[in-house]
């Protein structure tokens, strides 16, 4: 049985959906304005593998991912300007890179993907609603329009934060045509310079951050939901205050179980784009295999701290090619099963999405594969078709073995070194010098390619050869 950890009681609880036939999970995305870095890289793969795993166990169309698109708000107007180009060309832009950097991670597309700039008219009616409740007041200027904070009375139930006290912070933003400084932004008012505005019934304007999701979410999911996502600096102030505009509007709870992955971390401090201390996914990948990244995400638990490392990367491409070299030269059945094996792994994912535990049950797998590979060939075939099938709950273990084995690690590695035909062709240049005797010369060639970074692993079967 599914547990997740909820941070609105910050319990773990058995996770019950409000319908079973359709789980819904709504995770805020990206803000398109640069390239994705790290942080970025690990909200789209930890939400992946919840995606993935709720289809596994609720059925393939009894899911909806709906996955946002920001492509409106202070930093993208700042960002365009700087360029010289309009707002819709630079998020288009910026939508399309994240999506090649998702493909290549083995991010599946979300269900919806909605944009901001397309929900305007639910974004203007929800604010709309806020005001004739109450809940929501045009500034003593006339100009933007905030929510009430105080007609709220459950605000900080997600963060525990307490209103006093975040009243007498510095986050604090004291503006004077607010009623109070805790209240927050729905429409902002236009301004010339920004040169983009859309109508609504307190003038010319653009949402505030906050409702866009409020207004995107419950126009895809409905009002009450089960699943929120983000990464934890989203739960305060921005989670915090969708539960508040959304619960005031709708009269209803808005979502049932609040996951956040944690800080991804160079030098034991948080990666950001404020702090200018990130790698974009890009620059990662001329280094790394994709799927390494990927494996990288998945060997810490998505609710820790993930420090990034060369280290921690290079060790997470051993690992991998322990997995596919399992894998390698077997037969995959699609329908093998053994509930034995399989136990060890469902039990880690059904403890609030345990990863670690999870890939180190595929270790144990790939283990017996290797026990069983000269002994029982079709034990060893059934075992690597589990080992696939669960691994690719996880997104992992989707290629071709010898694809990984000896692919080019990362766009760097594929600069430099023989290609597979040289490869090949020094193989059997060894293998006849082998087979005159001729040891110098085999040992030669094997020196030759090792300097190269290619390993040979000499077997019953033949020479076969990876990628160190």
């Amino acid at each position: 049985m599914l547990k997740i950890h909820n941070n609105l009681n910050k319990q773990k609880e058995l996770f019950t959906p409000i319908d079973p036939t359709n789980v819904r999970l709504y995770v805020c995305g990206m803000t398109v304005y640069d390239y994705c870095h790290l942080g970025h890289a690990r909200v789209l793969v930890v939400f992946d593998v919840v995606n993935r795993y709720l289809r596994k166990v609720y059925g393939e169309k009894c899911v909806t991912y709906v996955r946002n698109i920001t492509d409106i708000d202070d930093n993208i107007i700042k960002r365009a300007k700087e360029n010289g180009e309009s707002i819709p060309t630079l998020t288009q832009r910026f939508i399309d890179e994240m999506n090649v950097d998702a493909d290549a991670l083995g991010i599946r597309r979300p269900d919806s993907e909605p944009r901001a700039t397309q929900h305007m008219d639910e974004i203007v009616e929800m604010i709309q609603t806020l005001v004739d409740k109450g809940s929501a007041y045009q500034g003593a200027d006339g100009g933007d329009v905030y929510y009430d904070v105080s007609s709220f009375e459950g605000y900080g139930k997600l963060s525990g934060k307490n209103t006093e006290d975040l009243r007498s912070g510095a986050r604090v933003e004291v503006v004077e045509a607010k009623d109070d400084p805790l209240d927050f932004v729905l429409w902002k008012m236009a301004k010339p310079e920004e040169g983009t505005s859309w109508p609504s019934p307190w003038g010319e304007g653009r949402p505030g951050w906050h409702i866009e999701c409020s207004a995107m979410s419950t126009s895809c999911l409905g009002n009450h939901f089960d699943i929120h996502g983000g990464g934890l600096d989203l739960q305060f102030p921005h989670h915090e205050n969708e539960i508040a505009q959304s619960e005031a509007a709708t009269g209803e709870k808005f979502v049932n179980v609040w996951m956040h992955n944690g800080f991804v971390r160079l030098d034991e401090e948080k990666m950001s784009k404020s702090l200018g201390n990130f790698f974009t996914i890009r620059e990662v990948l001329k280094q790394y295999d994709p799927e390494v990244v990927r494996f990288f995400i998945l060997n810490s638990h998505y609710r820790s701290p993930l420090n990034y490392s060369d280290k921690h990367l290079d060790e997470g491409k051993a690992a991998l090619t322990t997995l596919y070299t399992a894998l390698r030269g077997l037969d995959i059945n699609d329908g093998a099963e053994d509930a034995e094996f399989e136990k060890h792994f469902t039990a880690a994912m059904d403890d609030d999405f345990n990863t670690p535990k999870a890939v180190a049950a595929l270790f144990v797998l790939a283990c017996e594969i290797n026990r069983e590979r000269d002994s029982d060939p079709s034990t060893a075939s059934k075992l690597a078709s589990i080992l696939k099938r669960l691994a690719g709950y996880l997104g992992l273990l989707e290629r071709d073995p010898d694809a990984f084995l000896q692919g080019a690690q990362g766009e760097a590695a594929g600069a430099k070194g023989f290609s597979v035909d040289a490869i090949d062709a020094l193989i059997a240049e060894r293998l006849e010098a082998r087979a005159n005797k001729d040891w110098a010369g085999s040992d030669r060639i094997r020196d030759e390619l090792a300097a190269q970074g290619i390993v040979l692993e000499d077997g019953g079967g033949g020479t076969t050869w990876r990628r160190e």
